[in-house]
């Protein structure tokens, strides 16, 4: 009987992924580093982790940068005042935005895996609104 108990015990542990995580990040109109942002703006990931991002506040939605992804990755985009579910599965960093407040800089970056990111150098070659690089250039800095 204890047997059966481990051996089920260790299915159970098997068919589901121990080590995926949730991260939720907020879309706020004010928040820690001004008006319009992300919260958290820099999130490290591991492929198979989901990134939720959910309006804390009405007027955003959350969208890949189409220039800033991973080798492979398609472009997604999330609806207005709708959470958007970003599922990483491939390592390196994934630049998001919100469309309507991209000029005003709310942009955040999603670093997937330990690094080092493959598309680190194009992400920082990527040209951006002023306000959106002001905001960007640290989190890139952080990036591996």
């Amino acid at each position: 009987m204890k047997l059966a108990h481990a051996a089920a015990a260790l299915l159970a542990l098997t068919a589901t992924p121990a080590f995926a995580k949730e991260i939720v990040v907020k879309m706020k109109n004010q928040g820690a580093a001004g008006a319009m942002v992300f919260e958290p703006a820099f999130v490290k990931a591991m492929p198979g982790d989901t990134v939720r991002f959910v309006p804390s506040d009405p007027s955003h939605n959350a969208e890949t940068i189409p220039t800033m992804l991973p080798a492979g990755v398609v472009s997604t985009k999330g609806g207005m005042n709708k959470e958007f579910v970003l599922p990483v599965k491939t390592p390196g960093l994934y630049g998001i935005k919100c469309m309507p407040h991209y000029s005003m800089g709310m942009v955040a970056l999603v670093q997937v895996g330990n690094g080092p990111s493959a598309n680190l150098a194009a992400a920082r070659a990527v040209k951006l609104p002023p306000f959106a690089a002001k905001r960007m250039t640290p989190m890139l800095a952080q990036a591996k």
